[in-house]
Formats: C-alpha cells, structure tokens, sequence
C-alpha cells in the first residue's frame, strides 16, 4: 500500500462480483438523450447498456439506429451511472480501477457531483470534481479537473491538467482523487497528474471563497461513456468505432482514519 494510503481506511466498495444488472443498492442510471449541457449525442438508457459481467462492469456505448424512435430520436444509446443516495462522501480517497475505450468521437468519464445541491447555486458554483476523462481524439491522455465558480471551462478558467499515460486504452489503471478539506491531490495509478490547492491561484494574503472552494459537502461518483459532443466531438467522430466499452475492475471510497 502506497504511504499515502495509510491514513485512510475503507468504508465502501463495489467489486463487480455478481454478473446481471448493476447493484440497485449501489447504483443508479440517469436516463435522457438531451444533450447533458454539452451536446452530446448519445441517448443514456435505464438499462441495456450496462452490466457486470466476468467481475468487471461495463458501460457500452453502440449505434442502434432502429431504435432511434424509443430514444428521443437518438441513434447512439450508452449508460451513466451514479451513486447519489447510495454512496456520497466529503472528503476521503475515492479510487476506481478501470480500462478507457478508444476511438473518434468518444468520451468517457469518471467524476463527482454534489449529492444535495445547496445555497451555492447550479452548475458550476456547485462544484464539480473530473478525476479522469479521456477522449478518442487524443490517445492515451488522460485529463484530471476541477470546475467551480471562479474556475470553469465557460470561462475557460478550469483549473486541471493533461498527461499521457501509455496502455490505458488497453490496460486497467487506477484513477483517484484524495479529497482533503483544502485541497485534492489526482492520480493515475500512483503517479500525481494535477493538484489543486485554491491558495495557490489567489493573491497572497487572500481568503478563500465558494467561488474557489465549493467542496465542502457530500458528493457522489458518476460512470459513463459520451460520444461527440463540446468535447469529444471537438475533432469529429468516427462511427465505426462503436461499439465501445469503459471496464470497471472496481470503485472504493476511503475515510480518514481517527486519530489515536
């Protein structure tokens, strides 16, 4: 176990080890082909796009274009799926294992969301942690983010980082996120891709806000796989890559251990 690690303790996982449906207790899908604020142009499915099989949990993204009348007119159907009210955590170490598709067009993505949206408004004062998305039209790079008020892609002031990492199109890697309650420290594997610190981006001497720091709050995981869109579509797509699949070997959440 890595140093880090030490301090923390484990308090939630979900290691796929029953094939079928995605377990209800720990799970749930978000359903809708509006375009999720990106304009992406897949139809997320309550189910059929996601299962665990063999103890991995896969999320496919497909073309079922005769389908496309039971899906909002969608011709590319996929799964993203959340933790809300089943597992959410402030602060800690969330850790999931997990193989990237590849391809034009495709964007999967491992990241957090508020479970309870409060005073500090919508999107993006709300707060929104990204520990790993990757996108077909740069191979093998791995993005980390985070999104706040202050800090946003709208305003193109995300704070975040990019790096390649070899294999991960075709090997499991581990992609985390220690949450500590003022700063975030993301890796790939054990190797730190981007750290956060809201300090670091204010004049010396200078307080830091919601605007800065909205994380102080319980949020949750969110698994899925867009195709196109802002994003993933920025270079075009590529239909024949489809199908797709992101493979999950697991998902943990860690508490910091008390102090003796």
């Amino acid at each position: 176990m890595s140093d880090y690690k030490d301090k923390y303790q484990l308090i939630w996982q979900d290691d796929f080890e029953t094939d079928g449906l995605p377990n209800p207790d720990k799970w749930s899908a978000q359903v809708g082909g509006h375009g999720w604020g990106n304009n992406e142009l897949q139809y997320y499915t309550e189910s059929g796009n996601a299962w665990v099989e063999n103890g991995k949990l896969i999320i496919e993204a497909r073309e079922e274009a005769d389908k496309a009348d039971q899906h909002e007119g969608r011709t590319i159907t996929s799964a993203r799926l959340r933790t809300v009210g089943k597992g959410d955590w402030q602060y800690g170490l969330i850790e999931i294992c997990a193989k990237v598709p590849k391809g034009l067009g495709t964007w999967p993505a491992i990241w957090m969301m508020p479970s309870v949206r409060d005073g500090k408004g919508g999107w993006p004062a709300c707060g929104e942690i990204d520990i790993m998305e990757h996108v077909g039209f740069k191979p093998e790079e791995i993005f980390a983010t985070v999104h706040t008020g202050a800090y946003n892609h709208i305003k193109r002031t995300q704070k975040g980082k990019i790096k390649k990492y070899e294999g991960v199109n075709d090997h499991f890697f581990v992609y985390s996120v220690e949450w500590m309650p003022d700063k975030m420290i993301f890796r790939v594997n054990d190797d730190i891709l981007f750290s956060y610190d809201p300090k670091e981006h204010l004049e010396a001497g200078a307080k830091v806000t919601d605007a800065e720091w909205p994380f102080d709050k319980p949020f949750h995981v969110i698994l899925n796989i867009a195709f196109g869109g802002n994003l993933g579509g920025a270079k075009g797509i590529d239909m024949g890559v489809l199908p797709v699949r992101m493979e999950v070997d697991y998902v943990r959440a860690y508490s910091a251990k008390q102090q003796k």
